[in-house]
């Protein structure tokens, strides 16, 4: 049988898959449908310094081959999180990752310091996509310096391993991952969503109440793809793929990118066991093609 299991910074993975924020709540609403004990770990939804009430609905609309999305990071905020959510989550058997957003570099820090008390949670996943309100509003990750700047400052005070989500609304994101690298990061994930809108022509309005969202599902995985193998020849760091991964075939495909493992987001929302499928799926890739372990594929596009 293949091993499959690998490691991202210190934290140790069973199994490749992981499960991406935002599609898949805390952890509790799946567990009536998911052995997480089958998964590599789950990727909690965003979690901010303050609560925030997300933006106002409409604010999910279907489009061809995926969906937009402008939830708005709506979250009770860490303290809350800490005192009521992480009880219920910590014991589970897999790993729990906490996604991280905010609106400055003070606000990542702090969010970071009173997760790092957490003994049961092994890694935080820093979302740079978010606006950097006292730059105008440009996102973090659209640029090396404030990339940089916002990876180095929460790595002072990180004790757990720090990957970072890289956005793709960038013209060369390898730079920016390589920002990101130089300033401790332990792995890099992307990608995020794209922006994109949709229109009711009926209406002559558009359909989400923020105009545009983030773009996710099918659509986007040749251009997380093509991102992956970018990235992954400029940095030394693990890469974690995601974007459009439906099945398992669509894992192989960012493995053989570059990717060390993947999240799996979209496809939850329509199969909530597609995870678990999805390991399995990839086990029996290496066993069929004989490769004794999920490292000896990983970056390893015939071209």
């Amino acid at each position: 049988m293949a091993e499959v299991n690998l490691k991202i910074g210190d934290l140790s993975l069973r199994n490749p898959v992981l499960t991406a924020s935002g599609t898949f709540g805390y952890g509790i609403e799946f567990e009536d449908f998911v052995d997480f004990s089958r998964i590599g770990g789950i990727i909690v939804k965003g979690t901010t310094l303050l609560k925030r009430e997300g933006n106002p609905y409409p604010r999910l609309a279907e489009t061809p081959s995926g969906m937009l999305n402008a939830v708005g990071l709506q979250n009770k905020g860490v303290d809350y999180f800490i005192e009521h959510i992480y009880p219920e989550i910590k014991d589970y058997n897999t790993n729990v990752i906490i996604n991280v957003s905010g609106a400055s570099v003070e606000d990542y820090v702090k969010t970071v310091e009173k997760l790092s008390d957490l003994d049961k949670i092994p890694a935080i996943e820093l979302n740079i996509s978010c606006p950097n309100v006292k730059e105008g509003g440009m996102a973090f990750g659209t640029s090396c310096e404030s990339a940089n700047s916002v990876v180095s400052a929460v790595k002072k005070v990180c004790n757990k391993t720090l990957i970072v989500k890289l956005s793709p609304n960038v013209t060369d994101i390898a730079s920016i991952a390589k920002s990101v690298e130089d300033a401790g990061a332990d792995a890099v994930s992307l990608i995020n969503t794209i922006m994109g809108m949709a229109i009711d022509a009926e209406t002559r309005k558009p359909v989400l109440s923020t105009i545009t969202g983030g773009l996710s599902g099918p659509c986007v995985k040749p251009i997380a793809l093509r991102m992956v193998w970018q990235v992954f020849k400029v940095v030394n760091i693990p890469i974690i793929g995601l974007g459009g991964i439906m099945n398992a075939n669509d894992a192989i495909e960012f493995i053989l990118a570059g990717a060390s493992a993947v999240e799996i987001g979209t496809a939850n929302f329509i199969d909530p066991t597609i995870s678990v499928q999805i390991a399995d799926g990839i086990e029996s890739y290496l066993n069929r093609h004989n490769f004794k372990s999920v490292k000896h594929i990983i970056g390893k596009l015939e071209i």
